[in-house]
């Protein structure tokens, strides 16, 4: 059995990779520059760092190991695209003139196909890890007070629009106002932007697109989460149950649990408290 990765940014990538060296499986990792973590090199039988604008050679990464099966582990931030000294091969320049826009839909259907035009499969992260899955409940020993159940609520169905719409998978709310709806900037700086405007007790909450490829984008929260949200001190996290990872469930709900933050996952308003 051999599986292949492809390594962006966080915990996610090592986790995914370990779980499959222990179930038996050849690892090959094509880690992306300046995002995937050091340390892969622990589980990988073959690991090579690939430039993040080289789709040629991340192909070939899998190509020349016989790799037919991938999947991507780790956030490749959108922003790479403006903001950074990559330099695109001729291969992902002709992929990103293919695209009707830029959306984060767009992109990855892009990728996939480009893949799958060499013969590599990109498989279900959550399918191949399922005990990664958020489960369904409050997570941590405090559970939402009566009034956060209602920003929960409200902020899913505006999260469940803008990420209908691809802009984004968070949302920050606080008496039933929108505080930052995430863009381009991701998860944890949403968190931020919000948390300013609604000061203490900002209510986060994330989601999965009702588009939601899950092979190619699952949400995920971890450690990193938690500390924008105790930047800004924000007390609750709701994130989508059974469509989204957690890091390390334990140790972040402890971390949760310390600074004063509740975790839930949440399936929809028809399971939210009276």
């Amino acid at each position: 059995m051999q599986i292949g990765i492809i390594a962006g940014t966080g915990e996610l990538p090592g986790i995914v990779a370990g779980d499959a060296k222990e179930r038996g499986y050849r690892v090959v990792v094509a880690a992306l520059e300046s995002l995937a973590p050091a340390g892969l090199d622990a589980y990988a039988d073959v690991l090579q760092w690939v430039n993040a604008g080289k789709l040629g050679d991340l192909i070939n990464v899998f190509k020349k190991s016989g790799t037919t099966e991938v999947i991507m582990a780790g956030k490749v931030p959108k922003s790479l695209l403006y903001k950074s000294k990559i330099t695109p091969d001729m291969r992902a320049v002709k992929m990103l003139f293919s695209l009707k826009d830029k959306s984060d839909d767009s992109i990855l259907n892009a990728l996939a196909k480009e893949l799958e035009s060499d013969g590599i499969r990109i498989i279900n992260t959550a399918a191949f890890s399922p005990h990664l899955l958020t489960p369904e409940g409050v997570l941590t020993e405090a559970a939402p007070s009566k009034e956060e159940w209602q920003d929960i609520t409200f902020g899913w169905k505006i999260a469940k629009e803008t990420g209908k719409l691809d802009i984004g998978q968070t949302v920050v709310v606080k008496g039933l106002a929108v505080m930052a709806v995430e863009a381009i900037e991701g998860t944890d700086e949403a968190i931020r932007r919000g948390g300013k405007w609604a000061g203490d007790g900002a209510v986060v909450v994330k989601i999965s697109k009702p588009q939601q490829d899950m092979r190619l984008d699952v949400p995920v929260i971890g450690p990193d989460t938690i500390r924008a949200m105790v930047d800004v001190r924000a007390r609750v996290l709701a994130v989508e149950a059974l469509r989204s990872i957690i890091i390390d469930r334990k140790r972040l709900a402890t971390e949760a649990d310390e600074a004063g933050i509740t975790l839930v996952g949440y399936k929809g308003p028809e399971t939210a408290e009276a």
